[in-house]
């Protein structure tokens, strides 16, 4: 028996308008997920319909995407319409579907894979944050272009810094302000907090939210009203930009390694230091690995070619020795932090489109409130990137390494 499910009247746009493209901001608890879920379900009873969702990651959704619809499906009454997948969901009654599909899988970046899928009517991209690359949103979007069916894409994201393509291209450029519901040209804005959603929310999570309103307005401000962040004050690395990744002859591996929950980091640095310009991108970042696959994951990015890398751990760098891998501690001594981040300050740093774990840190990592060092978190790829420079401009210059 289908049951009648009951949304926040700020979803009802989602039905009613449109809009070519939609886009649905909010913060932790706000009932975005829901809202969206509901409406493609409901989508799919009409026919002729494909859906496209998807992440900028996304490992497995057999594990993290499509048991959230599960429950939406159930909570509707209507699981003898559907046939769940690994990887999609498929109303029997229309034969319409839900394909879920990460934009980088395992094996890289899929964005030509999911562009030439046909038929797609709507695309949904979640955390939509996380892309940083406006271009390969722009080549999903034009695949979008079903005739005689309204063509959508919906964008769920909680909001990031000001410097989100995101934010100037939907906000800043038409002037729309944060936080709007309306229609605007060919986009419908739709913002939602918690206080939308109390009816559904525990009271340990409301306590939380009354307890960080109280110590940290900030967070508060950003993380559970959904508001747009001003590039972090007082980050450190300010002159970077998204861009295409240029090889250059000096060239070389940088590695940082994850204790605890840290994860180890791989990035490649290429340098012109007469342009005072360093081109970067990241390999991989992963949590609780293992010397063994610490060394097959630095093998299948780097082969034979130099790591220059944390030298905290000289056990772990000699078992990675042992393993065959070209591998050296970076040269640190009183003050090599503040000089390395100096000399990275010093070069304009373009950023791989697809290094989003590197953009990430480049907007959180700041200096401590009363002291000039960093706060040593969000710092993981960018210690890499700080030791890969650090030797091609100074090292290397020194003799201090050997390239076999």
């Amino acid at each position: 028996m289908k049951n009648s499910v009951v949304l926040n009247e700020k979803y009802v746009p989602l039905f009613q308008n449109d809009s070519r493209y939609f886009v649905v901001t909010g913060g932790r608890g706000s009932g975005k997920s829901f809202g969206v879920a509901v409406f493609l379900l409901n989508l799919t009873y009409e026919e002729g319909h494909k859906i496209l969702f998807s992440r900028y990651t996304m490992t497995s959704a057999q594990t993290s995407i499509i048991p959230e619809f599960v429950e939406k499906i159930e909570l509707m009454g209507v699981q003898s319409d559907f046939r769940i997948t690994k990887d999609e969901i498929i109303n029997m009654t229309t034969k319409n579907s839900i394909i879920f599909k990460g934009i980088r899988t395992s094996s890289g970046n899929q964005t030509a894979a999911l562009k030439s899928l046909n038929g797609i009517t709507t695309f949904v991209l979640d955390e939509a944050e996380e892309l940083v690359d406006e271009d390969t949103f722009n080549k999903i979007d034009l695949s979008v272009r079903v005739q005689e069916k309204p063509n959508r894409c919906i964008l769920i994201l909680n909001p990031t810094t000001k410097e989100h393509w995101i934010y100037q291209r939907w906000f800043q450029n038409v002037g729309v302000p944060e936080g709007w519901n309306g229609q605007e040209g060919n986009a419908t804005y739709i913002h939602t907090t918690y206080m939308d959603n109390k009816d559904n929310l525990s009271e340990s999570f409301l306590e939380q939210v009354l307890d960080m309103k109280k110590r940290r307005p900030d967070q508060y401000q950003h993380a559970i009203l959904g508001g747009w962040l001003n590039k972090a004050e007082g980050t450190i690395y300010k002159n970077w930009r998204v861009g295409d990744y240029e090889h250059k002859e000096l060239t070389v591996f940088g590695q940082d390694f994850g204790f605890s929950t840290d994860p180890t980091t791989l990035v490649q640095v290429s340098v012109d230091p007469e342009e005072k310009k360093m081109w970067v991108r990241e390999c991989y970042g992963q949590k609780n690995m293992t010397t063994s696959q610490i060394a097959q994951k630095n093998r299948q990015f780097c082969g034979l070619d130099l790591i220059i890398c944390d030298s905290a751990e000289p056990r772990l760098i000699q078992e990675l020795k042992n393993m065959d891998l070209n591998i050296k501690g970076a040269v640190k001594k009183k003050g090599s932090i503040l000089s390395g981040i100096a000399l990275v300050q010093d070069y304009e740093m373009i950023v791989d489109r697809n290094s989003h774990g590197i953009v990430r840190e480049l907007n959180n990592y700041v200096w401590q409130e009363r002291n000039a060092k960093p706060v040593m978190a969000y710092d993981h790829y960018l210690d890499s990137i700080r030791y890969a420079l650090q030797y091609l401009v100074q090292g290397k210059s020194l003799g201090r390494y050997v390239i076999r």
